[in-house]
């Protein structure tokens, strides 16, 4: 199969670009070649996220997309960007509300845009496959590009990022119980404990309404067991989790917010208490809440679905 290419229109680089093979370009016309790919999700089920495997590169569609800034800066750091459900990699890209373009283009890091394969653009974060380590899930497909990311494009190994919001966010939970030597750090908005979505019938991408009605709590150790239960045997290191909620979200509920907090200081080995508390940052009407220099929650007093991305913030977090 040709190798997609894709257009820049008038309206500038990256993802407004068409996508596809033999694809027409979308408003503004043709000019020069955009420095984005694309790649097809089924590719990446195959692939075991193996540092230094060698891609079939032949094999492309629009499934996956990774920007590569003009001004990439040697041995570049890779930010995962995880879009909600009824959305795509491209669709989150265009949206001026998620800032992580123009972070890439000021600092020179590449980001990644994966889009779910599944009906209604949820990520699965509730099947086996995808709940487990090299499961061959949404999970093994995202880590895979991770990995084509350092590999293609002489990506820092060291310095890889997570974020998404609302089903992004799910999905960031599910990468860092799923994949955590690929991960440094994480920074989600409006999600939910990692495997609180499990479906009882192993279905993909099932919605959950306990979870997301908040009525799915366990104590922390049993939190902290799903997601050591999801990579049985790892001891190495886990990347820092920095967690955003809001007390007025009515998609998924507030309490995922402690849940998910419960979770992670079991993992990390901290306690409920927070070692320090900021009010009114990073904004007005939050307050940040220090567990440890590997958690960190950011709770929003009247804000609702989803948390609006804190490019600010989410860099610092990150070391960007």
């Amino acid at each position: 199969m040709k190798k997609n290419v894709l257009h820049q229109g008038a309206r500038g680089r990256g993802l407004g670009c068409a996508v596809g093979v033999g694809g027409d370009a979308d408003e503004g016309g043709l000019s020069q070649q955009c420095n984005v790919q694309s790649f097809d999700v089924s590719l990446y089920y195959t692939l075991p996220p193996i540092l230094g495997h060698e891609e079939e590169e032949d094999v492309l569609s629009q499934e996956r997309h990774i920007y590569v800034p003009d001004n990439v800066v040697p041995k570049p750091p890779l930010v995962v960007v995880i879009h909600s459900c009824e959305s795509s990699g491209e669709r989150y890209f265009r949206n001026n509300k998620i800032p992580w373009q123009k972070g890439s283009d000021k600092k020179g890091y590449i980001t990644i845009w994966p889009s779910s394969p599944n009906s209604g653009g949820c990520w699965d974060v509730s099947s086996p496959r995808s709940l487990k380590n090299l499961g061959g899930g949404d999970s093994q497909a995202i880590a895979n590009m991770i990995v084509h990311g350092i590999s293609k494009y002489g990506g820092d190994p060291a310095r890889v990022y997570v974020t998404g919001g609302s089903s992004g966010g799910m999905m960031s939970n599910v990468m860092a119980a799923t994949y955590p030597y690929l991960i440094k750090a994480v920074s989600l908005y409006s999600g939910v404990p990692a495997g609180c979505f499990v479906s009882s019938s192993g279905g993909v991408a099932q919605w959950n309404n306990s979870c997301s009605g908040g009525q799915s709590r366990a104590t922390p150790e049993a939190w902290g067991n799903v997601v050591r239960n999801m990579y049985p045997g790892y001891s190495g290191p886990r990347p820092k989790m920095q967690v955003w909620h809001g007390s007025a979200d009515g998609t998924l509920a507030p309490q995922n917010y402690q849940e998910t907090i419960k979770q992670w200081t079991n993992v990390f080995g901290y306690t409920q208490t927070p070692v320090s508390s900021i009010k009114n940052f990073p904004e007005r009407n939050y307050q940040t809440d220090n567990y440890g220099d590997l958690l960190q929650g950011i709770y929003g007093t009247g804000v609702g679905h989803s948390v609006p991305s804190n490019l600010t913030a989410s860099e610092a977090w990150f070391g960007l």
